[in-house]
């Protein structure tokens, strides 16, 4: 496994130019939009005869309308083409669009101008797909969170950067003029470094582009359909541009109406929320150990729901004016502060992993028209995000922080029945957090472990936390072989379906037990999956390692697959050991100790035996128990 961070990436052409060009679209992206819409605000007062607040919400559907439109047109070409190619001809598309706006910045055509969002969503829309599915091809796994984690950092900080941008040129001299010639030279500058980009392998020549709008979308939904997880993932990661969506468009009312600040507080808001964005994304990856780790999911939902309802329990009674100086030095709007910095980091929690399990978990061929419905699905949310905003707001008449409430209770509910939907979440989540908590857990050697194909694990078993220690630290997913009584447990038993644990029994005693738990053990191997077994068949009493039973050697017989030898090091002593007496009989008297999990080279089955394996698995526990 790798031990590095994301932010090498950004020094390896691999990634880099990649990363500069879609950090530089939505830059400009959001530099022409709100440059445009202040142009409006502050020049003319209203555009085409409708008033400004129209013209905004008009300048919204405008730019969103295209992910519609043309979703499944860009999936399609992003899976049939080679990408870094189809990036390109997206980057030369955006330079005719902003010459065209440069030039009617220069003039003032700002009908020409509002037109133009449509064309700049279109090419934001044809970027999307190929945006997201050209990582997996240029990351390997274990830098898919980390290279998830730039690209929504990015995008955030460059959403924040071309709107502060905007606000900069317009207070400036000659804005229309600053302003197109900024949009134009970060179109080139786009361009430019999107031809860096490395080439990736040729899609799916035979793929025949089909341009009916209504007939793709409705065939691109079939495609997330057709693996649950992935398209409940879809589902998620939509609700979080939903709540995304909401928050951002009520910070000016919100930092005017219920905060009394000026311009320097929403820009504040903005930043806060941001800086937050940008916190979880990079914390992701160490949260996660370079894996896509959906236990770290809920942490999200759950922080996001606690920081929205703190702001509606805590909202400041303001009356004057403040400015961005007072929020950041008076602990009663600090604290407000602190929850748009929580919902932001909380969310880089939440949608970092999903980005990174529906690239990993969708086939390559159809990848980019996966991310297409994805896209389709997002502008969806944020269209009812803002058809929620007006009922709320202003039919219901609730104030800011009540809307806020409801979103966040909504969000509990959502959550809920994503990860009842899907019990992959719930499982990680219980996983990650015991072996996260209850112990500091050092791993050495698990890129041994093969990133794809069977797998057998043989592990000497110590306590009753081994499977979770195992399951937290290991990349792939694991299927354990447990004693049938313990995987009846009332409540545990629950827990450990969910986990596909396979139950086994004496041969004496339980036979047909015994028989299903050797075909579960082969068909799970069959399939490609990783296997985990514990050879001496019951925990260690005095924390010495047991022999070996001769169960392994009947597995590789019927399904010769490489085995992992690994060893726990540090659980003797441990509440769920039997040191002192049965586990669970005495006081707890370490807590957050420091343990290890070591594995070695694979070794072939021909050569995996019994002892063979008990004799590697003693050398790699060594001393300590």
């Amino acid at each position: 496994m790798a031990d590095h961070s994301q932010f090498r990436l950004l020094r390896e052409r691999r990634f880099l130019p990649f990363f500069l060009t879609q950090f530089s679209g939505a830059f400009n992206d959001n530099l022409y939009k709100n440059a445009l819409l202040l142009l409006v605000t502050y020049t003319t007062g209203s555009l085409l005869g409708l008033s400004t607040d129209v013209v905004v919400n008009l300048a919204a559907f405008l730019f969103i309308l295209p992910f519609f439109l043309f979703s499944a047109i860009a999936g399609q070409i992003a899976d049939k083409y080679e990408k870094s190619m189809v990036i390109r001809r997206v980057k030369l598309l955006e330079i005719a669009i902003m010459a065209i706006a440069a030039v009617g910045l220069w003039q003032g055509w700002y009908e020409v101008l509002l037109l133009l969002l449509f064309l700049m969503g279109t090419q934001s829309a044809f970027f999307g797909p190929v945006k997201y599915a050209i990582l997996p091809e240029v990351l390997k796994d274990d830098e898919l969170v980390g290279g998830n984690a730039l690209v929504e950092m990015g995008t955030f900080v460059a959403i924040l950067l071309g709107t502060l941008a905007a606000g900069l040129i317009m207070a400036g001299d000659q804005p229309q003029r600053v302003a197109a010639i900024g949009v134009l030279v970060m179109a080139v500058v786009g361009y430019l470094v999107a031809r860096k980009v490395p080439t990736t392998p040729i899609g799916d020549a035979d793929l025949k582009v089909r341009f009916n709008p209504l007939r793709e979308t409705w065939r691109l939904m079939g495609m997330a359909r057709e693996n649950h997880s992935v398209l409940l993932s879809i589902m998620a990661i939509s609700w979080f541009w939903f709540l995304g969506a909401a928050y951002l468009t009520q910070f000016p009312n919100f930092a005017q109406k219920e905060l009394l600040g000026d311009e320097s507080v929403v820009t504040l808001l903005l930043a806060i929320f941001t800086v937050g964005i940008a916190l979880g994304s990079t914390l992701c990856e160490r949260l996660s150990g370079h894996r896509v780790e959906l236990g770290i999911v809920p942490i999200g939902s759950l922080g996001l729901s606690l920081f929205g309802v703190d702001i509606y329990l805590n909202m400041p009674v303001a009356t004057a004016a403040v400015d961005w100086w007072y929020v950041l030095t008076h602990w009663e709007y600090q604290r407000i502060a602190l929850d748009l910095l929580g919902i932001g980091l909380f969310g880089g929690l939440f949608i970092v992993p999903l980005y990174a399990f529906v690239q990993q978990e969708t086939p390559e061929p159809k990848r980019a028209r996966v991310i297409a419905a994805l896209n389709v699905f997002n502008a969806l949310f944020m269209v009812v995000s803002a058809l929620l905003g007006v009922v709320m707001l202003g039919i219901i008449g609730l104030s800011i922080p009540e809307f806020f409430l409801v979103l966040s209770i909504m969000n509990l509910i959502v959550a809920g029945f994503v990860y009842q939907q899907v019990p992959e979440f719930a499982l990680r989540f219980v996983i990650w957090v015991l072996s996260h908590t209850i112990y500091r857990v050092r791993h050495q050697g698990l890129h041994h472990i093969p990133e794809e194909g069977p797998v057998l694990l043989v592990c000497n078993h110590v306590s009753y936390m081994d499977a979770l220690v195992i399951a937290g630290a290991v990349r792939r997913p694991v299927r354990f072989v447990m004693d049938y009584r313990i995987f009846k447990t009332p409540v545990l038993g629950a827990f450990f379906r969910l986990a596909k644990t396979i139950p086994i029994g004496s041969r004496n005693r339980v036979p047909e037990i015994y028989d299903r738990a050797f075909e579960r053990i082969d068909e799970e191997l069959d399939a490609g999956h990783v296997v985990c077994i514990f050879p001496e068949g019951k925990l260690t009493k005095d924390g010495d390692i047991d022999i070996f039973r001769g169960g392994v050697e009947v597995i590789l017989e019927r399904r010769p697959v490489p085995v992992v030898p690994m060893a726990l090091r540090g659980l003797w002593g441990s509440f769920f050991s039997h040191c002192g007496g049965p586990a669970f009989s005495h006081l707890p008297k370490r807590f957050w100790s420091r343990i290890e999990l070591v594995a070695s080279a694979p070794v072939p089955p021909e050569q995996a035996s019994a002892d063979a394996l008990y004799q590697q698995v003693s050398k790699l526990r060594g001393d300590r128990r």
